[in-house]
C-alpha cells in the first residue's frame, strides 16, 4: 500500500532529524546549521504523515510518537 511506504518513508526521516539534532550537540561549530536542517526535516516528515491522513485517514498501528 502506498501510504504504508510513504509513512515508512516519513519514520525514517524523523530518525535522520533526530541523528542530526545528537550531531548538533556534538560539533559546535555547525551546530546551529544542523539544527535548522534537521527541524526541516522533521517539517517535512510531518507533511507527509498529514498527507497520507488527509487522503487516506488514519492508518492503523503504531503512530510516529510510538516508534
Amino acid at each position: 500500500m502506498p501510504s504504508s511506504a510513504i509513512l515508512r518513508e516519513a519514520r525514517q526521516l524523523h530518525q535522520v532529524s533526530e541523528r542530526l539534532d545528537s550531531l548538533a550537540g556534538q560539533d559546535y561549530q555547525f551546530s546551529e546549521a544542523l539544527i535548522t536542517i534537521s527541524g526541516n526535516i522533521r517539517q517535512t516528515a510531518m507533511l507527509l504523515e498529514v498527507l497520507v491522513v488527509t487522503r487516506m485517514g488514519p492508518v492503523p498501528g503504531p503512530t510516529p510518537a510510538d516508534a
